[in-house]
């Protein structure tokens, strides 16, 4: 996998423009969708992780994704509110910000959703997205 978003320099992440775009983008989430929630996100030099809420609004009957809607491949129809939905647009606009420098930028073609159940399960998650720029060298997607 090709390193856009940056480097890892002594556990720690350096970012590239287009991390910088991708770290906007995420937090521009939270502005444009009152009902978003954002929590514990890094991200990588090839890939980024993060946690996202939902607060239920009288626009969103239901939150979570189905596995119809886990592609963000524009043929497909998404439920609007469903993370489906706000994963697309946010790398739709990174996409568009990005290409305008680097035309050979992609995005993997889905990603990986869970529901996170428990405080427990939240605290571990968050530590392990916390502590995965120290992780590096051990990382699956580290391909140096």
């Amino acid at each position: 996998m090709k390193k856009f978003f940056g480097e890892i320099n002594k556990g720690e992440v350096i970012l590239s423009e287009t991390g910088k775009i991708v770290n906007e983008e995420w937090l521009n989430n939270a502005i444009v969708r009152e009902n978003v929630i954002l929590d514990e996100y890094v991200v990588m030099p090839n890939h980024f992780h993060g946690i996202i809420a939902l607060e239920r609004t009288s626009v969103q009957s239901n939150p979570e994704t189905t596995h119809r809607v886990v592609s963000t491949k524009e043929s497909r129809t998404l439920k609007p509110n469903s993370i489906g939905s706000i994963i697309g647009q946010f790398k739709s606009l990174c996409t568009k910000r990005i290409t305008t420098f680097d035309n050979s930028f992609r995005w993997q073609g889905r990603f990986h959703d869970r529901i996170i159940r428990s405080e427990k399960e939240l605290n571990n998650i968050r530590a392990y997205i916390h502590y995965n720029p120290q992780k590096w060298s051990k990382d699956e997607f580290n391909t140096d």
